[in-house]
Protein backbone atom coordinates (compact mmCIF):
# COMPACT_ATOMS: atom_id res chain seq x y z
CA UNK A 1 0.00 0.00 0.00
CA UNK A 2 1.65 3.44 -1.04
CA UNK A 3 1.58 5.25 1.89
CA UNK A 4 0.33 9.43 1.78
CA UNK A 5 4.08 10.62 1.88
CA UNK A 6 5.27 8.21 -0.97
CA UNK A 7 2.47 9.82 -3.05
CA UNK A 8 3.34 13.17 -2.52
CA UNK A 9 6.26 12.80 -3.17
CA UNK A 10 5.78 11.21 -6.43
CA UNK A 11 3.08 13.77 -7.30
CA UNK A 12 5.50 16.54 -6.59
CA UNK A 13 8.27 14.69 -8.55
CA UNK A 14 6.44 15.02 -11.58
CA UNK A 15 5.27 18.58 -11.41
CA UNK A 16 9.08 20.33 -11.14
CA UNK A 17 10.05 17.21 -13.80
CA UNK A 18 6.84 17.76 -16.12
CA UNK A 19 4.64 20.52 -15.44
CA UNK A 20 6.45 23.09 -14.29
CA UNK A 21 9.53 23.54 -16.48
CA UNK A 22 7.02 23.90 -19.49
CA UNK A 23 4.65 26.04 -17.64
CA UNK A 24 5.17 29.01 -19.92
CA UNK A 25 4.93 32.43 -18.71
CA UNK A 26 4.69 35.44 -20.29
CA UNK A 27 6.19 38.70 -19.36
CA UNK A 28 4.68 42.35 -20.48
CA UNK A 29 6.39 45.54 -19.50
CA UNK A 30 5.65 49.11 -21.11
CA UNK A 31 9.42 50.75 -22.01
CA UNK A 32 8.70 54.51 -21.74
CA UNK A 33 11.32 56.74 -23.39
CA UNK A 34 12.04 60.10 -25.07
CA UNK A 35 13.48 58.50 -27.85
CA UNK A 36 10.18 57.04 -28.98
CA UNK A 37 7.72 59.66 -31.02
CA UNK A 38 4.47 59.76 -29.48
CA UNK A 39 1.60 57.61 -30.61
CA UNK A 40 4.14 54.52 -31.63
CA UNK A 41 5.04 51.66 -30.57
CA UNK A 42 7.90 49.16 -30.74
CA UNK A 43 7.11 45.31 -30.04
CA UNK A 44 10.16 43.30 -28.62
CA UNK A 45 10.41 39.59 -27.46
CA UNK A 46 13.22 38.51 -25.69
CA UNK A 47 14.18 34.75 -25.51
CA UNK A 48 16.79 33.22 -23.83
CA UNK A 49 18.21 29.66 -22.68
CA UNK A 50 16.48 27.50 -24.95
CA UNK A 51 18.59 24.22 -23.85
CA UNK A 52 17.37 22.67 -26.50
CA UNK A 53 17.55 18.71 -26.74
CA UNK A 54 15.45 18.14 -29.64
CA UNK A 55 12.23 20.26 -30.84
CA UNK A 56 9.02 18.87 -29.16
CA UNK A 57 5.27 20.52 -28.61
CA UNK A 58 6.56 22.71 -26.04
CA UNK A 59 8.91 24.41 -28.46
CA UNK A 60 5.86 24.48 -30.86
CA UNK A 61 3.99 26.31 -27.89
CA UNK A 62 6.19 28.78 -27.66
CA UNK A 63 6.92 30.14 -31.39
CA UNK A 64 3.08 30.32 -31.11
CA UNK A 65 2.98 32.29 -27.81
CA UNK A 66 6.29 34.14 -29.99
CA UNK A 67 3.55 34.93 -33.07
CA UNK A 68 0.89 35.66 -31.18
CA UNK A 69 2.77 39.37 -29.35
CA UNK A 70 3.29 40.35 -32.94
CA UNK A 71 6.73 41.64 -32.35
CA UNK A 72 9.02 43.41 -34.27
CA UNK A 73 11.90 42.03 -33.91
CA UNK A 74 13.22 39.09 -31.50
CA UNK A 75 16.25 39.33 -29.42
CA UNK A 76 17.51 35.98 -28.71
CA UNK A 77 20.42 35.76 -25.40
CA UNK A 78 22.12 32.41 -25.70
CA UNK A 79 22.60 29.33 -24.69
CA UNK A 80 20.64 27.50 -27.19
CA UNK A 81 22.62 23.99 -26.73
CA UNK A 82 22.92 21.26 -24.63
CA UNK A 83 24.92 18.28 -24.13
CA UNK A 84 23.89 16.62 -27.28
CA UNK A 85 24.75 19.42 -29.58
CA UNK A 86 21.69 19.46 -31.71
CA UNK A 87 22.44 21.92 -34.23
CA UNK A 88 19.71 20.46 -36.86
CA UNK A 89 17.18 20.31 -33.56
CA UNK A 90 18.23 24.54 -32.97
CA UNK A 91 17.81 25.65 -36.43
CA UNK A 92 14.58 23.80 -37.17
CA UNK A 93 12.86 25.67 -33.99
CA UNK A 94 15.08 29.01 -34.98
CA UNK A 95 12.90 28.53 -38.57
CA UNK A 96 9.59 28.80 -36.47
CA UNK A 97 10.06 32.27 -35.19
CA UNK A 98 8.72 35.28 -37.09
CA UNK A 99 9.58 38.89 -36.75
CA UNK A 100 9.06 41.72 -39.62
CA UNK A 101 12.50 43.74 -38.69
CA UNK A 102 14.54 40.60 -37.94
CA UNK A 103 16.10 38.06 -35.36
CA UNK A 104 19.34 39.01 -33.42
CA UNK A 105 20.95 36.96 -31.41
CA UNK A 106 23.96 37.01 -29.22
CA UNK A 107 26.06 33.25 -28.07
CA UNK A 108 26.16 31.98 -24.15
CA UNK A 109 28.30 29.59 -22.49
CA UNK A 110 27.02 26.40 -23.73
CA UNK A 111 27.68 27.34 -27.12
CA UNK A 112 31.52 27.44 -26.43
CA UNK A 113 31.41 24.40 -24.53
CA UNK A 114 29.24 22.48 -27.12
CA UNK A 115 32.38 23.50 -29.54
CA UNK A 116 29.68 25.64 -32.33
CA UNK A 117 30.71 28.64 -30.92
CA UNK A 118 32.38 31.74 -33.40
CA UNK A 119 31.94 32.58 -37.55
CA UNK A 120 30.90 28.83 -37.89
CA UNK A 121 27.50 29.37 -35.89
CA UNK A 122 27.26 32.68 -37.33
CA UNK A 123 26.73 30.99 -40.69
CA UNK A 124 24.69 28.48 -39.73
CA UNK A 125 22.15 31.08 -37.63
CA UNK A 126 22.14 32.71 -41.44
CA UNK A 127 19.92 29.62 -42.37
CA UNK A 128 17.45 30.29 -39.67
CA UNK A 129 17.51 33.79 -40.69
CA UNK A 130 18.96 34.71 -37.31
CA UNK A 131 21.42 37.50 -37.29
CA UNK A 132 24.39 36.40 -34.74
CA UNK A 133 26.07 39.33 -33.37
CA UNK A 134 29.80 38.97 -32.09
CA UNK A 135 30.53 42.05 -30.49
CA UNK A 136 29.10 43.61 -32.98
CA UNK A 137 26.45 46.42 -33.84
CA UNK A 138 23.81 46.30 -36.09
CA UNK A 139 21.70 49.45 -37.07
CA UNK A 140 17.62 48.72 -38.01
CA UNK A 141 14.98 51.75 -38.83
CA UNK A 142 11.22 50.55 -37.68
CA UNK A 143 8.60 52.92 -38.81
CA UNK A 144 11.10 55.44 -38.78
CA UNK A 145 12.61 54.58 -35.33
CA UNK A 146 16.18 54.28 -35.35
CA UNK A 147 17.20 51.38 -33.46
CA UNK A 148 20.80 49.84 -32.35
CA UNK A 149 21.12 46.52 -30.94
CA UNK A 150 24.59 45.86 -29.51
CA UNK A 151 25.74 42.14 -29.23
CA UNK A 152 27.94 41.28 -26.55
CA UNK A 153 29.90 38.12 -27.13
CA UNK A 154 30.60 35.33 -24.28
CA UNK A 155 32.98 36.02 -22.30
CA UNK A 156 33.19 39.76 -22.46
CA UNK A 157 36.28 41.53 -21.48
CA UNK A 158 36.14 45.49 -20.04
CA UNK A 159 37.62 46.50 -23.77
CA UNK A 160 34.67 44.82 -25.45
CA UNK A 161 32.18 46.67 -23.52
CA UNK A 162 33.94 49.64 -24.05
CA UNK A 163 34.17 48.96 -27.68
CA UNK A 164 30.81 48.53 -27.93
CA UNK A 165 29.60 51.48 -26.02
CA UNK A 166 31.52 53.91 -27.95
CA UNK A 167 29.94 52.14 -31.08
CA UNK A 168 26.65 53.61 -29.98
CA UNK A 169 25.31 56.83 -31.36
CA UNK A 170 23.05 58.82 -28.40
CA UNK A 171 20.50 59.56 -31.40
CA UNK A 172 19.61 56.14 -31.72
CA UNK A 173 17.89 53.43 -29.03
CA UNK A 174 20.30 51.34 -27.94
CA UNK A 175 19.82 47.89 -26.40
CA UNK A 176 22.72 45.90 -25.55
CA UNK A 177 22.54 41.80 -25.61
CA UNK A 178 24.79 40.00 -23.45
CA UNK A 179 24.17 36.38 -22.18
CA UNK A 180 25.29 36.75 -18.77
CA UNK A 181 24.76 40.05 -16.43
CA UNK A 182 27.44 40.16 -14.62
CA UNK A 183 29.73 42.54 -16.38
CA UNK A 184 32.29 45.19 -16.23
CA UNK A 185 29.18 47.80 -15.60
CA UNK A 186 31.29 50.83 -15.26
CA UNK A 187 32.35 50.59 -18.87
CA UNK A 188 28.47 52.10 -19.61
CA UNK A 189 28.41 55.48 -19.51
CA UNK A 190 24.68 56.34 -20.50
CA UNK A 191 24.46 55.60 -24.56
CA UNK A 192 22.82 52.21 -23.81
CA UNK A 193 19.33 52.48 -22.88
CA UNK A 194 18.48 48.67 -22.50
CA UNK A 195 20.33 45.32 -21.49
CA UNK A 196 18.83 42.05 -21.68
CA UNK A 197 20.60 39.16 -20.45
CA UNK A 198 19.50 35.50 -19.50
CA UNK A 199 21.89 32.58 -17.83
CA UNK A 200 20.48 32.66 -14.48
CA UNK A 201 17.37 30.69 -15.56
CA UNK A 202 15.66 32.76 -12.71
CA UNK A 203 17.42 30.00 -10.20
CA UNK A 204 15.59 27.04 -12.03
CA UNK A 205 14.72 26.37 -8.59
CA UNK A 206 13.27 28.16 -5.74
CA UNK A 207 11.92 27.85 -2.20
CA UNK A 208 9.42 30.46 -0.83
CA UNK A 209 11.25 33.07 0.86
CA UNK A 210 14.66 32.13 0.24
CA UNK A 211 17.39 33.43 -2.36
CA UNK A 212 18.23 30.89 -5.14
CA UNK A 213 20.26 27.29 -4.13
CA UNK A 214 22.51 28.26 -6.81
CA UNK A 215 23.34 30.65 -9.70
CA UNK A 216 25.99 29.56 -12.40
CA UNK A 217 29.27 31.86 -12.71
CA UNK A 218 29.01 35.31 -13.92
CA UNK A 219 25.39 35.63 -12.43
CA UNK A 220 26.23 38.47 -9.61
CA UNK A 221 23.82 39.17 -7.76
CA UNK A 222 21.07 39.12 -11.14
CA UNK A 223 18.41 36.74 -10.58
CA UNK A 224 15.57 37.79 -12.16
CA UNK A 225 13.56 40.91 -13.85
CA UNK A 226 14.65 44.96 -14.00
CA UNK A 227 17.39 46.00 -11.78
CA UNK A 228 19.93 49.30 -12.49
CA UNK A 229 23.40 49.14 -13.02
CA UNK A 230 26.63 51.35 -13.89
CA UNK A 231 27.12 54.89 -13.02
CA UNK A 232 23.98 56.11 -14.79
CA UNK A 233 21.26 53.10 -13.95
CA UNK A 234 21.42 51.37 -16.84
CA UNK A 235 18.28 49.33 -17.28
CA UNK A 236 19.06 45.78 -16.63
CA UNK A 237 17.09 42.91 -17.65
CA UNK A 238 17.44 39.28 -16.77
CA UNK A 239 15.51 36.62 -18.49
CA UNK A 240 14.83 33.21 -16.58
CA UNK A 241 14.88 31.26 -19.86
CA UNK A 242 12.87 28.88 -21.74
CA UNK A 243 15.08 25.76 -20.91
CA UNK A 244 16.99 23.47 -18.21
CA UNK A 245 20.19 23.09 -17.22
CA UNK A 246 22.13 20.55 -14.85
CA UNK A 247 19.06 19.25 -13.61
CA UNK A 248 15.61 18.80 -16.17
CA UNK A 249 13.30 20.66 -13.17
CA UNK A 250 12.48 24.17 -12.35
CA UNK A 251 10.01 24.91 -8.90
CA UNK A 252 8.31 28.43 -8.53
CA UNK A 253 10.35 29.53 -11.36
CA UNK A 254 8.42 29.29 -14.62
CA UNK A 255 10.01 29.42 -18.08
CA UNK A 256 9.86 33.00 -19.52
CA UNK A 257 8.83 35.09 -22.72
CA UNK A 258 9.42 38.46 -22.53
CA UNK A 259 7.57 41.69 -24.81
CA UNK A 260 9.17 44.91 -24.61
CA UNK A 261 6.85 47.55 -25.84
CA UNK A 262 8.50 50.38 -26.54
CA UNK A 263 6.36 53.87 -25.87
CA UNK A 264 6.96 57.68 -25.69
CA UNK A 265 7.30 59.16 -21.91
CA UNK A 266 4.14 59.19 -19.78
CA UNK A 267 2.43 62.57 -20.04
CA UNK A 268 3.37 64.50 -16.85
CA UNK A 269 0.80 66.34 -14.86
CA UNK A 270 1.39 70.28 -14.41
CA UNK A 271 3.26 70.55 -11.21
CA UNK A 272 2.08 73.63 -8.73
CA UNK A 273 3.32 77.05 -8.93
CA UNK A 274 6.88 77.08 -7.74
CA UNK A 275 7.64 73.74 -7.90
CA UNK A 276 9.64 72.23 -11.00
CA UNK A 277 8.31 69.20 -12.48
CA UNK A 278 9.84 66.00 -11.48
CA UNK A 279 11.83 64.61 -14.41
CA UNK A 280 14.60 61.71 -15.31
CA UNK A 281 17.66 61.35 -18.14
CA UNK A 282 16.81 57.32 -18.07
CA UNK A 283 13.85 55.80 -19.84
CA UNK A 284 11.52 54.25 -16.94
CA UNK A 285 9.95 50.83 -16.76
CA UNK A 286 6.01 49.95 -16.04
CA UNK A 287 4.75 46.20 -15.80
CA UNK A 288 1.46 45.57 -17.24
CA UNK A 289 -0.79 43.22 -16.26
CA UNK A 290 -0.30 39.73 -17.62
CA UNK A 291 -3.50 38.53 -20.25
Amino acid sequence: MISGATLLGGLLAADVTLRQPQALRVERYAFHTAKMPANKELRIVQLSDLHLHKPEKYHERIAATVASLRPDIILLTGDFFEQSRNLEGVLTFLRTLRAPSGIFAVQGNWEYWARLEGENLRRQFTRANVTLLINRRRDIQIRGVALSILGLDYPSSADQVSGLVHASSPDRFNIMLSHVPAFDHQRLDGRIDLILAGHTHGGQIRLPWLPPLYLPRFSGAFVAGFYKVGRNGTPLYVNRGLGTSALPVRCLCPPEITLFRLMAPLPTKPSPPGIPAKTSAHASTGKTPRL
